[in-house]
C-alpha cells in the first residue's frame, strides 16, 4: 500500500541506490549539494542509506559502530533507511530504532549477493525462502507502523522467479518494490534485462496492487533512466554505479553519462553550457576527501576513498598518473596537495 512520501512523488521519479561504502552520509550530502536536490534542476527524488545490519543494531557494541551508517541531514529528505537481516525479532527492533531516528521510510535488502550476507540468511538468500521473507516484511511493519516499507530485490535466484518470488512480495502490499533486472546467479556479469521490469509491472497490474515499481540496473544517466521508465511502465528508476565520481548525476544539465569523457578542460564533462570542468570535478574530489576524513574517520578507513579516486579521475590527459598518486594517499591533506600540484593552483 502506498503511504507516506511515496504518494507525493511525480512519475517517473529517480532515486539513489544504496551502495555499501559508497552512498554514505558524506557522499549523499555532496550529491544533494551538486545535483540540485530540492530545486527544479534536479536531485534524487529519494535517498537511500547504505544497508545496515539489523542484528548489529540490536546489540550495544554493534549499534555504537553502525549508527554512523544511519547519519543523515535534512537536505537529503525524503530518505529511506535500508536494513538487512533474517531474524524477525531483530528486524522489528531495528525498524523501531530507524523510526525513532526520523527516517521517512524503511527498505529491506533482499537482493545483495554478498556471501557473508547470504550466510546470515539475508540479502539474496531471502529469494530462496519466501515464507521467511514475508515474516520479515511483517516484522518491519510491526516495528515501524507509521513508516512506508519497501523491498529491493532481484528477479530470482538462479532463474526468473517473477511469478513466484515477486508475486509473493507483492502480496504483502509494499509501498514500493525495486527490481534489479538480473538473477542472483548472474550478479552483474550480464547486462540487465529490462523486459523483466515490464513483466513485474504487468504482474502488479494484473494483481490489482498499487505498489510502486522501481527498475534498477545498468543505467547510464537520467536520460537513459527516463527512456527505461517509458519503455517498461515502471513508476521510478534507481541509479547506482553511474553516481561514482558524478555527484552531478541527477542534474540533467550537468550529469556525466557513464563512459563519457573528454580531454578538453574548456568543454569539461557534461552537457550544454553547464558542463562540469575537470578542475571542478577535481576540486569536488578534494572536498569529498576532506569531508570523509572529518565526518567518517575513524569510523571508516580513509582507504574507502580509493574507489572514489578511480571514478573522479579518468577521461582526461594525465588522469592515470594522477590516479596512481592518489591511490597512495593516507589523508585528505595529501589528496589536496597532489590535486593542487596537478592543477598548479592552491586549493
Amino acid at each position: 500500500m502506498i503511504t507516506g512520501f511515496w504518494k507525493k512523488l511525480k512519475k517517473p521519479f529517480f532515486v539513489l541506490a544504496p551502495m555499501a561504502d559508497v552512498t554514505d552520509c558524506v557522499f549523499r550530502a555532496l550529491i544533494a549539494k551538486y545535483s540540485g536536490h530540492g530545486k527544479a534542476s534536479g536531485g534524487p527524488d529519494v535517498f537511500w542509506t547504505e544497508f545496515v545490519s539489523a542484528d548489529g543494531l540490536c546489540n550495544e557494541m554493534g549499534r555504537k559502530h553502525l549508527l554512523i551508517d544511519l547519519k543523515y541531514s535534512e537536505a537529503e529528505r525524503p530518505i529511506v533507511a535500508q536494513l538487512f537481516g533474517s531474524n524477525p525479532e531483530n528486524m522489528e527492533k531495528a525498524s523501531a530504532l530507524v523510526a525513532s531516528l526520523g527516517f521517512d521510510g524503511i527498505d529491506i535488502n533482499m537482493g545483495c549477493p554478498d556471501k557473508t550476507i547470504e550466510k546470515q540468511g539475508a540479502g539474496a538468500a531471502m529469494i530462496k525462502n519466501l515464507p521467511q521473507a514475508k515474516e520479515i516484511i511483517r516484522a518491519v511493519k510491526r516495528g515501524a507502523p507509521n513508516l512506508p516499507v519497501s523491498v529491493k530485490t532481484r528477479i530470482g535466484y538462479n532463474k526468473n522467479e517473477i511469478d513466484t518470488w515477486v508475486r509473493g512480495l507483492l502480496e504483502e502490499d509494499l509501498a514500493a518494490l525495486t527490481i534489479h533486472a538480473r538473477t542472483r546467479k548472474e550478479m552483474s556479469l550480464v547486462p540487465a534485462r529490462w523486459e523483466h521490469v515490464r513483466e513485474v509491472v504487468d504482474l502488479k497490474n494484473k494483481m490489482g496492487k498499487d505498489t510502486l515499481i522501481i527498475g534498477n540496473g545498468d543505467l547510464l544517466d537520467i536520460a537513459d533512466a527516463r527512456k527505461k521508465a517509458l519503455e517498461t511502465g515502471c513508476d521510478g528508476v534507481m541509479l547506482g554505479r553511474a553516481i561514482f565520481g558524478n555527484p552531478w548525476l541527477f542534474d540533467e544539465q550537468k550529469g556525466i553519462a557513464v563512459g563519457q569523457s573528454t580531454a578538453d578542460d574548456r568543454v569539461g564533462l557534461g552537457s550544454g553550457n553547464h558542463a562540469v570542468t575537470i578542475e571542478e570535478r577535481l576540486r569536488v574530489l578534494v572536498e569529498h576527501a576532506q569531508e570523509f576524513e572529518r565526518v567518517l574517520c575513524p569510523h571508516k578507513s580513509f582507504a574507502v576513498m580509493k574507489k572514489h579516486f578511480k571514478a573522479y579521475v579518468n577521461g582526461f590527459d594525465g588522469a592515470k598518473e594522477l590516479r596512481m598518486q592518489l591511490m597512495n594517499t593516507e589523508n585528505s591533506k595529501q589528496v589536496s596537495e597532489i590535486i593542487g600540484e596537478f592543477l598548479k593552483k592552491p586549493l
